[in-house]
C-alpha cells in the first residue's frame, strides 16, 4: 500500500537513522537541508531505475513525429516527458494477447522503427505519497548511505548503510534490503511462461 509520505518526512527519517538533527524545511539554512535537498531527487530516480518496480510502470501510446529518421527506419517517436529509464517493452497493439516486439532502436531521446503505431511500457518518477512501504524503507537506506559522509563526516556510517541497502561487493548491488524489496515487488508481477516455443513444440 502507498505510504502517503513526503520528501521532507523521508529525508528526516534518514537523518534520524544517521543520528543527525532533523530539518524543518529544505530552506531552513542548515547544511543538512542543503545536502538532502540537492541529493534526494537524484538518489530516488537512480533507485527507481535500478529495477523494474511494478508500481513505477506506465503503458502509453507514443505520438509519431513528423521528422523522418536518417537511418534505416521509417518513423520516429519521442519518449514521454516523465520517462526515467529506457523503454521496458514495445508493443504494436493493445489487444488481448499482444506481445512485445523487436524491430526498433533507441536513438538519442527517440525511438526509431518501421511500425506506424506503437505503445511502450516504461518507468516514471512516482510521487512520494504513492510509494509502497517496502520501497520507502529501501529508499531510506539508500539515503542514509549517500547522506552519511556529507552529513556526519563518518565514512564508516556510509559503508554500514551501503551494506544495509545492497549488501557486500559480492552481491553485485542486489543484496541487503534491496533483495527483499525486489522479492516483495515481484509478487505483483505474473510468472513468465514460455508459450509456442518451437524447440519445445518439436518434442511433442
Amino acid at each position: 500500500m502507498a505510504t502517503g509520505d513526503t520528501k521532507l518526512k523521508i529525508c528526516n527519517d534518514s537523518l534520524i537513522m544517521l543520528g543527525a538533527n532533523i530539518i524543518t524545511s529544505f530552506s531552513d539554512g542548515s547544511s543538512a537541508a542543503q545536502i538532502t535537498d540537492r541529493l534526494y531527487d537524484d538518489i530516488k530516480v537512480m533507485l527507481l531505475s535500478m529495477y523494474p518496480w511494478s508500481f513505477s510502470m506506465k503503458k502509453v501510446q507514443l505520438a509519431r513525429l513528423e521528422t523522418t529518421p536518417v537511418t534505416e527506419w521509417k518513423y520516429e517517436y519521442a519518449f514521454p516527458g516523465d520517462l526515467i529509464a529506457g523503454a521496458r517493452a514495445l508493443f504494436i497493439t493493445t489487444s488481448a494477447g499482444g506481445r512485445p516486439v523487436t524491430g526498433w532502436e533507441k536513438i538519442g531521446n527517440k525511438i526509431q522503427t518501421n511500425y506506424e503505431s506503437i505503445w511502450i511500457d516504461y518507468q516514471y518518477d512516482v510521487s512520494e505519497d504513492a510509494l509502497p512501504q517496502y520501497f520507502v524503507q529501501l529508499l531510506k537506506y539508500f539515503l542514509c548511505w549517500h547522506f552519511a559522509e556529507p552529513v556526519t563526516d563518518q565514512i564508516s556510517k556510509s559503508q554500514y548503510w551501503s551494506n544495509m541497502a545492497v549488501g557486500s561487493a559480492m552481491d553485485n548491488g542486489r543484496g541487503g534490503y534491496f533483495r527483499q524489496a525486489s522479492m516483495i515487488d515481484s509478487q505483483n508481477q505474473p510468472n513468465q511462461v514460455i508459450e509456442d516455443y518451437s524447440l519445445v513444440a518439436v518434442r511433442y
